[in-house]
């Protein structure tokens, strides 16, 4: 039989949680179970005995067991065709004796044997598991359009495990696995995310698995393992001031709870991890409450504490406590804490049991709380907190002791411990005391004697224990906690902590709690001042987290905003240090693919830098240099080596234009040049990307450069003597410029400035131009022209006739007739007058042919 406990509401509940598996009809579903696991939960042991039947092995089972008849829906989840087969029995049978065979299927399905079914046609499939443990595998090829279902269902307190030990999904085939145990479907994996080796776990008892092929041709397979473990409730969650202890969190689990001194439990002691589709607690977690008042009686040792704290009371409070100490025993208050409003916010301790007896202790009076605390003179102390209706603080928290006559009240130390030598606190007793980790012995003596038999008493007040701001440690382990922890901390605080571990080791940090001020600033110096490298620097809120240094010392600063406060408990830091084995060095790092890396040293500590490169034809994504840091990790992530596919932009051409064809300098894309005009292409007008198997790709050819097209020069045009022009040399080139000017009293005709035009030859754009005297000055020069030879003329003419005149005495006469030269002899050939006038005549002629020439050229020369 089975025995099964009642699920949570929450849960659906399963009549029937024993049922074997139930086979379906349909064609190409094929499941097996080959191995037995150990379950988590008892099975009875089973045997089975292999029978003919009409030429058909079966198996029977031969022990007893529990299955049940399943019939079917009467349409398909998929196409909505019927179920064309009959539906599968299942036979309780009691002992072997008991023959009892299925003949209306060709399936027998028991918990340790191989499990098959037989389908055929156009048909839905579904099958049930309810062993522990199992295999499932979809092989065969389903018709379009089928959907098979398969339902996994193990005891309550119990969920499932699925691994995917091999799976290939075809385009039209589906499958979902989905948690089907609670409220609604919850889908856990489908087809897209299922991959050889995912594990999948349930929430629940059950799992449901659909496969549907939505195509005629496909063989998809899927292979799975299944498993049951157990469930567990979460863990409780534990009361304010109080805590919780569990004995285990599966089903028949128990809670307990129990609360702080000075809080009373609201709700129930303990809670049972019930048994159900989801395991649930029997109940709802108590709170720990702090009572206004009460009678305490037999008060040995206790605490009182005000409403709320440590958070902040209300208003338009009047709580009284009554303290009554066993008989023949007095009362001691140790004070933990007082922070009452500035206002009508009162505590009062009195010494007696009514509101009438006289006080030891009033608020209003005392500025500072006793370090000794208060004595009562008898077995009673009346306590009184009273709160107006304005503002509102932390409130009070107050320790009793009740001591015997002749012995000394038990000590107290907050956030300490001590150790006496009499466990009574006689007279002679000797304490001593210390503090948890973080704290420092303040205001105290750490050993205190009880001494005066007739009046037992202290020879010093106990110590106190606080969180400080700044200090050394040494030692190998430790915490350091915000002043005043876990109260909160100051406004305007400066601190500084050094820690300092042996030489060869490093500190680990563990930084528990941080809660500050969004203004406030924690910071973690990686030496032993505040000069050296940062470890973190943190503000406001962080969850738990870890810094490790690389070296034996480590500093801590922390400083709070000067103008801003932050109120209530455990607001602050809780950092927990530890001496480690020092590890200068970073994690190893990996080799790339189609590429290696270089290391600057062979040990990989701080500061070590790794080089990775690409082979050719691969190109680096990714940083090309890792470097180790202070905290002993790598500067980025490992790069990886791509197959590079495209060639480098190849750039432009000067005085030309581009054109690219094909996707942008892919292998086989090509790029085109043109020049500009009056340039010619210098190189391959056309460079090709390709592929090389050893190196990147490359383009075929070099860049080409587009040069100014080569023309014959212009020969010098020559000037006239009135011009002159701008440079003088034999050949002018293409595009070349000339510009003539004339001299002073000529005008230019024609254009000033010509240039050489390019070509084969090349030529000037026009003639030079021509200097022409200017019209005033040309009736100047006609006068000039005939007054100077005629001035000649008459000089020479006048100089000749006084020479003859005057000097000779002789007149000048044009002869008649030429006198024969046969007359005249040797001796009077130079006598003779007649020859000398010849002669004469002979030099004017002269003079006339020069004047005429002269008088020529001046009227015929050019303007």
């Amino acid at each position: 039989s089975v025995t099964q406990l009642v699920s949570h509401e929450d849960a659906p509940a399963f009549s029937d949680i024993a049922t074997t598996a139930t086979a379906a009809a349909t064609s190409p579903l094929t499941t097996f179970s080959p191995t037995t696991p150990g379950s988590p939960v008892s099975y009875p042991p089973k045997k089975s005995l292999k029978v003919k039947t009409s030429g058909a092995e079966k198996v029977e089972p031969t022990t007893d067991s529990l299955t049940t008849q399943v019939t079917p829906n009467n349409k398909s989840p998929g196409g909505g065709n019927s179920w064309g087969g009959l539906p599968v029995e299942a036979t309780i049978t009691s002992s072997i004796q008991e023959k009892s065979v299925t003949t209306t299927s060709t399936t027998v399905i028991t918990t340790t044997t191989i499990t098959t079914v037989q389908t055929s046609g156009r048909q839905p499939c579904g099958l049930n598991f309810t062993d522990p443990e199992g295999n499932i595998e979809i092989l065969q090829e389903l018709d379009s359009g089928v959907e098979c279902n398969l339902l996994i269902t193990v005891y309550l307190g119990y969920n499932i495990e699925v691994q995917v030990l091999n799976v290939g999904v075809f385009e039209g085939e589906q499958i979902t696995v989905e948690d089907t145990g609670g409220q609604e479907p919850f889908i856990l994996a489908n087809e897209s995310v299922l991959m050889r080796g995912l594990v999948l776990r349930s929430w629940s008892n059950q799992i449901s698995i659909r496969f549907r092929r939505d195509q005629q041709h496909s063989s998809g397979f899927l292979l799975l393992h299944y498993q049951a473990f157990v469930l567990s409730c979460t863990f409780p969650k534990e009361p304010a001031s109080g805590e919780v202890s569990v004995t285990h969190l599966h089903p028949g689990g128990e809670a307990f709870f129990r609360c702080s001194t000075g809080y009373k439990l609201l709700g129930p002691k303990m809670l049972t991890c019930r048994n159900a589709t989801t395991p649930y607690w029997s109940g709802k977690e108590p709170r720990c409450v702090a009572s206004c008042g009460g009678m305490i009686k037999n008060a040995t040792y206790g605490r009182i504490v005000s409403p709320g704290f440590p958070s902040n009371y209300s208003n338009n409070l009047t709580c009284h406590w009554v303290l009554e100490a066993p008989e023949g025993h007095r009362l001691h208050i140790h004070f933990e804490k007082v922070a009452l409003a500035e206002d009508d916010d009162r505590l009062l301790i009195k010494n007696g049991n009514n509101i009438d007896s006289p006080p030891v202790y009033d608020s209003y009076e005392v500025e500072y709380l006793p370090n000794e605390g208060v004595l009562s003179t008898g077995r009673y102390l009346f306590v009184e907190f009273t709160t107006d209706g304005t503002m509102t603080s932390t409130g009070a928290a107050i320790r009793y002791e009740a001591f015997a006559k002749g012995m000394c009240y038990e000590p107290f130390v907050k956030y300490g411990n001590f150790s006496s030598s009499d466990s009574t606190y006689g007279v002679g007793a000797v304490v001593e005391f210390s503090c948890d980790p973080g704290y420092t012995l303040e205001q105290g003596s750490v050993v205190i004697e009880c001494v005066d038999s007739e009046n037992p008493q202290w020879n010093e007040t106990e110590p106190a224990c606080r969180a400080v701001c700044s200090g050394e440690m040494t030692d190998s382990a430790g915490v350091v906690l915000s002043p005043n922890w876990p109260e909160a901390y100051d406004k305007g605080q400066d601190c500084i902590w050094g820690i300092h571990v042996e030489e060869d080791k490093r500190i680990m940090l563990d930084i528990q709690v941080l809660h500050l001020g969004k203004n406030d600033l924690l910071t973690f110096y990686d030496g032993d001042d505040l000069t050296a490298n940062i470890l973190g620097q943190y503000s406001g809120t962080r969850p738990h987290f870890k810094l490790y240094t690389s070296m034996a010392d480590v500093t801590i600063q922390f400083q709070s905003d000067p103008a801003t406060n932050i109120y209530g408990y455990n607001n602050g830091f809780v950092v927990h240090f530890f001496e480690v084995p020092r590890n200068d060095t970073c994690s190893e790092l990996p080799e790339i693919t189609n590429g290696w890396k270089s290391t600057s040293h062979p040990d990989l500590i701080h500061g070590t830098v790794v080089t990775y490169q690409c082979y050719p034809g691969y190109e680096l994504v990714g940083s090309e240099i890792l470097m180790c840091q202070w905290d002993l990790s790598w500067s980025g992530d490992v790069p990886k080596c791509e197959e590079v596919l495209t060639c480098p932009d190849p750039g432009n051409v000067e005085h030309s234009r581009k054109v690219i064809a094909g996707t942008r300098f892919t292998v086989g894309s090509t790029v085109q040049f043109f020049c500009n005009k009056g340039y010619v292409m210098s190189g391959a007008n056309v460079l090709t990307c390709y592929n090389r198997d050893s190196a990147k790709p490359k383009w075929n050819e070099r860049l080409p450069k587009c040069v100014p097209e080569k023309y014959e020069p212009c020969r010098n045009p020559g000037a006239a003597s009135t011009s002159l022009q701008s440079s003088e040399k034999a050949f002018y080139q293409a595009g070349e410029t000339l510009t003539f000017s004339c001299h002073s009293g000529y005008e230019l005709q024609g254009h000033a400035t010509i240039y050489c035009i390019p070509g084969h030859p090349s030529q000037w754009n026009s003639t030079p131009p021509a200097c022409r005297a200017s019209s005033t000055q040309f009736g100047t020069n006609i006068a000039l022209a005939v007054f100077i030879p005629t001035a000649i003329v008459l000089v020479v003419v006048l100089t000749i006739y006084v020479y003859f005149a005057k000097l000779q005495g002789k007149t000048i006469r044009m002869p008649t007739s030429s006198p024969p030269y046969d007359n005249m002899t040797e001796e009077s050939a130079f006598d003779n007058p007649i020859y000398e006038s010849g002669l004469t005549y002979e030099v004017i002629a002269s003079l006339k042919r020069t004047y005429t020439m002269i008088f020529f050229n001046t009227f015929t020369s050019p303007p």
